[in-house]
C-alpha cells in the first residue's frame, strides 16, 4: 500500500503540473492529505495487515495465492477507501475504518477471482457477490460463496471477512436508512461483475442489455458508463461516511452525489491506468470503448461537473469535493502510468480536469 500511494505522492510533488493541480484545488487540500496521510494510511494499513496474516492461512494454494494477491496488489484500494475518514474525529475514524477495510478486501479478493482463477465460471459470478451483499446487511445469514465454483478450500476466510464487516456495521449510526442504499449498490455490482466477465462479444452485448432495461434512470451515461458507475464502492462509502459525521439527513443526497458521477469517474480512471493490464489478460477496459483519448477526457470532465454540482447541495460539501480531487490526482500520478507510457495522456487529463471548479478554488 505504501509503495503505491508514496509513489504517486512523489510524482505529484516532483512535477510541476501535478503539484500546481494539488495546491490550486485550495488551501485546505493539501493540509488534509497531510492528515490523510499520517492517520487514515497506517491504520487503514494496520487492518489489511491483520486481513493479510489470516489469508496467509488459506488452505488451498490457488485460494491463498488470490487473496494475498489482491491484498499485495490493489491495497491501495483500501486506504482510497477510507479517505472521507479523515474527516472523522479519532473514534469515529476507527469504526469507520473497521467496516471499510475488510469490505473493501471483500470486493478486491472477489474480482481477483473473477478475473484471475481459471475455474470460475460465469454462473459462479453472482453466487460469489452475494458475499457483498450479505457483508452490507448484518442481519443476513452467510452462505456458500463457493457454491457454483472455484473448487478449493479458503479455510473460512472468505465468510470471516463477512461476519468482520458485519459485526463492525452493527455500530454504524443510522443503520436503517443506510440499509436501502447499501441494498442497491450490492445489487449493481453484482451485475456488473456478472455481465463484464462473459466472453469477448457475448460481455458487451449483455452489458448494453442491462444498461437499457436502466436507460431512463440513467441517460446523462453511456452503457459503459453505467458499467464504471455500477462498479464503484464509493456509493456505499459515502453515505457511511454521511452517517458517521452525524448527518443522517443528507444520506440520500450524498448516495445520490456519489452515484453515479464519482463512481463513474472512479472506475473509469481505474480503467485507465489498468489498460495494459487488461489488454494483456483479455478483460474488457471500459476507457477503451471511447473512439479516441478527446472523447474520454471530454466525458471525465463531464462527470467531474456533475459530481460538483452535487456536492454543492451537501453539508461539509469540501470534504466529498477533497475526495474529488485526491482520486482524479492520484490516479493520474499512479506508478502505472509511467510504466504503462501513459504520462501524456494522463497530463492531458489533468489539464482538462483543472478547468473544473474543483482544481480552481484557490483562484476564486
Amino acid at each position: 500500500m505504501l509503495d503505491d500511494i508514496a509513489g504517486a505522492l512523489r510524482s505529484v510533488l516532483c512535477t510541476p503540473e501535478r503539484l500546481r493541480a494539488l495546491i490550486s484545488a485550495g488551501i485546505s487540500t493539501p493540509l488534509d492529505l497531510l492528515r490523510f496521510l499520517r492517520a487514515i494510511v497506517p491504520r487503514s494499513a494496520a487492518a489489511l495487515a491483520a486481513i493479510r496474516t489470516r489469508a496467509e492461512t488459506i488452505p488451498d494454494d490457488r485460494l491463498r495465492r488470490e487473496a494475498l494477491a489482491s491484498v499485495d496488489g490493489k491495497a491501495y484500494h483500501v486506504a482510497g477507501a477510507c479517505i472521507l475518514a479523515t474527516f472523522l474525529p479519532p473514534d469515529r475514524m476507527r469504526s469507520y475504518i473497521e467496516i471499510v477495510a475488510p469490505l473493501e478486501t471483500i470486493y478486491d479478493y472477489l474480482d481477483n477471482l473473477c478475473d484471475r482463477h481459471p475455474e470460475v465460471r460465469t454462473e459462479a459470478y453472482p453466487v460469489l457477490h452475494h458475499a457483498i451483499a450479505d457483508a452490507l446487511d448484518p442481519t443476513a445469514a452467510p452462505r456458500d460463496y463457493y457454491a457454483l465454483g472455484p473448487t478449493g478450500d479458503d479455510g473460512g476466510y472468505l465468510r470471516e471477512l463477512v461476519l468482520h464487516t458485519q459485526t463492525a456495521l452493527r455500530c454504524a449510526p443510522h443503520l436503517d436508512l443506510l440499509l436501502p442504499y447499501f441494498s442497491e449498490a450490492a445489487s449493481f455490482y453484482g451485475e456488473m461483475q456478472t455481465n463484464k466477465h462473459y466472453p469477448p462479444g457475448e460481455r458487451e452485448l449483455r452489458c448494453v442489455a442491462w444498461y437499457e432495461a436502466h436507460r431512463k434512470r440513467f441517460a446523462a451515461l453511456d452503457w459503459h458508463e453505467f458499467a464504471c458507475a455500477a462498479g464503484s464502492q464509493f456509493q456505499v462509502y459515502g453515505p457511511l461516511y454521511a452517517a458517521f459525521a452525524g448527518q443522517p439527513e443528507a444520506i440520500g443526497a450524498v448516495y445520490h452525489a456519489y452515484f453515479p458521477y464519482v463512481s463513474a469517474l472512479h472506475v473509469l480512471l481505474d480503467s485507465f491506468i489498468d489498460r495494459d493490464e487488461d489488454r494483456e489478460h483479455g478483460e474488457l477496459n471500459f476507457a477503451d470503448v471511447y473512439p479516441n483519448e478527446r472523447a474520454l477526457r471530454e466525458r471525465a470532465v463531464a462527470m467531474r461537473r456533475a459530481a460538483q454540482e452535487r456536492f454543492a447541495a451537501l453539508p461539509a460539501s469540501s470534504h466529498h469535493r477533497f475526495v474529488l480531487d485526491v482520486m482524479t490526482l492520484f490516479y493520474l500520478s499512479h506508478p502505472k502510468i509511467g510504466a504503462g507510457a501513459l504520462e501524456r495522456e494522463a497530463r492531458a487529463l489533468l489539464r482538462a480536469n483543472a478547468e473544473t471548479p474543483g482544481f480552481r478554488r484557490a483562484r476564486r
